[in-house]
């Protein structure tokens, strides 16, 4: 065989040989590649996880609140530690111990959701001409301060036992004093630890905080 034969067969047989072999890899490649990237795609459509169950507070309604002046209220954001300041659903299954519900959220951040239905709640006890919630440039005669010291499921209290707990002040626009204060607390019993019985002894329980502190506060306004 001549030189010219055996060149003539490396640059016009192996060469393309290995274009095709690399080709073949690309391609491979090209395909894992858009294997991973519809894989994802379906994951984004389909929603990937299942949705975590989530929950909502009620606010009570078919009850009357007393009405001492023409004083004009403000419901400011209630404050609350970390543990609290989130949609998740607090249980305590040791006292001092914090974990959260599995497969269940509230339906916005608790201090949000409370102020909410604190607010509906003054709605519904008849009051909605003389409560307003603060920043909403109001010119109020008061302010109502909460702070969200309990809310959530004891399971230590033999047997799981929704628990609500808030310390409110009520402080004059125009001195900036103190002039009433109160800690509301209320337990409701919860047939299980499972989001929908946990949230409703959580909502029964918050109930009863919102009209007794309703209440409460309308007599001094």
């Amino acid at each position: 065989m001549s030189f010219d034969e055996t060149s003539d067969r490396s640059a016009g047989r192996s060469f393309p040989e290995r274009g095709s072999r690399a080709r073949k890899v690309a391609g491979t490649l090209g395909m894992a590649a858009l294997a991973v990237l519809l894989g994802g795609c379906s994951t984004l459509l389909s929603g990937g996880d299942a949705a975590v169950p989530t929950f909502d507070l009620s606010a009570p309604a078919d009850f009357s609140a007393p009405r001492r002046g023409t004083g004009l209220l403000v419901v400011g954001p209630p404050s609350a530690l970390a543990v609290l300041d989130t949609e998740r659903i607090v249980v305590e299954p040791q006292p001092g111990q914090i974990t959260y519900l599995d497969k269940a959220q509230w339906s916005d951040r608790l201090p949000a959701l409370f102020q909410a239905r604190l607010i509906e709640s003054f709605e519904n006890g008849n009051r909605a001409r003389s409560v307003g919630r603060a920043g909403e440039g109001l010119s109020a005669d008061y302010t109502l301060l909460s702070d969200l010291r309990a809310f959530g499921l004891r399971t230590y209290e033999g047997g799981p036992v929704a628990v609500v707990e808030v310390s409110v002040k009520i402080v004059a626009a125009n001195s900036g004093r103190i002039v009433a204060a109160q800690v509301f607390t209320a337990r409701a019993p919860a047939a299980s630890t499972s989001g929908p019985d946990a949230t409703a002894a959580l909502d029964q329980a918050s109930d009863q905080v919102f009209v007794e502190l309703v209440r409460w506060a309308s007599s001094r306004f």
